[in-house]
């Protein structure tokens, strides 16, 4: 077989699981047409998602049809990169239809506010969302839900085994259990889970509607932040509110593996309990086996207590205790800073009067991100924990024999991890690239004008998928800062490497598709 011929039938593959995406979103376009038009009898809303959902449906046919006929039964990495780079990009532009059919937003607001979504961010360009029809809500908070999920979960049960190198491709790598595919399941029962629970829990304490206990639960455990208010958690000024928010914002940010040892935990120690207190153990064996637990060997959860309590201690001491009351400082701080790591960007405060320390620590939190494949952005808790490893070993190191090596074992889920070579320059690349990309948008953001601590800030929300502001993201910015914060969603999100292998690749097949012809002429 030709190597055209088979880059042809790995495009069939590529265009044929695209589709099904498409026609799953093109499903989610047609609930909203139906509630817009039978549950708040709005015409124009119902006819914009309509709409969508024609174009989206014909984009799913098309798609299905350039994969027709016979295909590869492999689906690898490279395909993946490809599909992941087709379908995130053409679904931005199609989540963006409903905002201009309904004239909420021009093109150019709605691609942000859509990349927003799907990238679970949170920035938004809607002036006033307590105006707008509920339904263009609910649209925003469903592709912050799926968007924190990743299409790669809706592939996996769709395309089988060949959705595997999808998975992998968004930037994730749990494996739960041996079998990918009931790993994916865990981790859809997982994620429904708490969404039930964080749905009740808002609903039960009475501050919220169904209608905002649903978005709001939504988008805490996509660590979004899209709000139905235009203060976001701050409209309720409920202590509750606020603490149910943090515990989904912090479930959101949470690997699928450390939630996964976590239920194991739990399910051995139950019983453990019923042996001791059977008398088939002592209590030496009993609390030995807790111990031996992968739980408590996941440094993720470790390292992101110790970066909440340091922060917590100078956000509340250098900034917080100067605007408000004691409690009020401790209460804002608290949210602010679990907000910020976890990548939410919800706001129990205005942040403008915040000083530079407070902004400063909030910039800090949101490039670090949460952890390893959870719905959160930035650098990732996993690398910031890897790189002090180095560093400490490296220290270490300088202390021991000449000749004397070092290896790093790091418990990842329910696995161990050898941090190899590999590993180490895959961390330093990721590292390399956010820092170079943020700061050609902050220094863009200067050129236009924005002073420094704005431009850190606000781009830094940007890139690490957060959606904190300080009041720069506007209608009225200029398109310029538009399109470079909407890149830095986007590239972040995908963390870089996934659209530029996606890009190349592209250039490359098609113009080897190109020459192809060009020779057989």
């Amino acid at each position: 077989m030709s190597y055209n011929l088979i880059l042809k039938n790995r495009y069939k593959n590529i265009f044929h699981n695209s589709g099904k995406a498409f026609f799953f979103q093109s499903f989610l376009l047609l609930i909203l047409s139906l509630l817009s038009f039978f549950i708040y009898k709005d015409i124009k809303t119902g006819v914009s998602f309509l709409l969508t959902y024609l174009i989206c449906l014909g984009i799913s046919f098309l798609f299905r049809f350039l994969g027709r006929g016979k295909k590869l039964d492999i689906f690898n990495v490279q395909d993946a990169v490809m599909m992941i780079f087709f379908v995130w990009t053409i679904s931005i532009f199609i989540s963006a239809l409903p905002f201009v059919f309904g004239n909420i937003l021009k093109i150019h607001h709605a691609i942000f506010e859509a990349t927003s979504g799907w990238t679970t961010t949170g920035l938004s360009l809607i002036t006033d969302v307590e105006i707008i029809p509920k339904p263009y809500l609910l649209w925003r908070s469903l592709i912050q839900y799926f968007g924190g999920a990743g299409f790669a979960l809706i592939m996996l049960v769709t395309a089988g085994s060949m959705g595997v190198g999808i998975y992998q491709a968004e930037g994730r790598s749990d494996n739960l259990v041996p079998n990918f595919k009931d790993s994916v399941k865990i981790i859809g029962i997982i994620y429904f889970s708490w969404t039930i629970l964080g749905i009740l829990a808002l609903l039960l304490i009475g501050k919220m509607n169904f209608f905002d206990s649903f978005n709001h639960t939504l988008t805490a455990l996509a660590t979004g932040g899209f709000s139905t208010k235009n203060d976001s958690i701050a409209a309720f000024n409920s202590v509750k509110v606020e603490t149910i928010i943090i515990i989904l914002m912090i479930a959101g940010s949470t690997g699928f593996g450390v939630h996964y040892a976590f239920t194991q935990m739990f399910k051995n120690t139950s019983s453990n309990i019923k042996e001791y207190f059977s008398k088939k153990i002592d209590k030496f064996e009993f609390r030995d086996r807790v111990k031996r637990e992968p739980f408590f060997k996941n440094p993720e959860p470790k390292t992101m207590a110790v970066i909440i309590f340091i922060f917590l201690i100078i956000v509340f001491f250098f900034s917080a205790r100067y605007l408000y009351e004691t409690n009020e400082a401790i209460r804002h701080t608290i949210f602010q800073v679990v907000s910020g790591l976890t990548g939410t960007g919800f706001s129990s405060t205005d942040l403008i009067p915040w000083n530079t320390i407070g902004l400063l620590s909030i910039v800090i939190l949101m490039i670090i991100g949460g952890m390893m494949d959870s719905t959160s952005g930035g650098l990732k808790l996993f690398r910031v924990y890897i790189i002090i490893r180095v560093i400490k070993s490296r220290i270490s190191l300088f202390f021991k024999p000449k000749g004397t090596t070092f290896h790093i074992e790091v418990r990842k889920g329910m696995s161990k991890k050898l941090i190899d070579n590999e590993s180490l320059r895959e961390v330093i690349s990721i590292v390399f690239i956010y820092f170079l990309v943020y700061f050609i948008g902050v220094f863009v953001m200067l050129a236009y004008g924005y002073n420094l601590e704005e431009s850190l800030f606000e781009y830094a929300s940007a890139l690490s998928a957060v959606g904190l502001s300080v009041g720069t993201t506007t209608p009225e910015a200029p398109n310029g800062i538009i399109w470079v914060k909407t890149i830095g969603m986007y590239l972040g999100r995908l963390e870089f490497f996934a659209i530029f292998y996606a890009i190349i690749k592209l250039y490359k097949d098609l113009k080897q598709g190109l020459l192809t012809k060009l020779n057989k002429k």
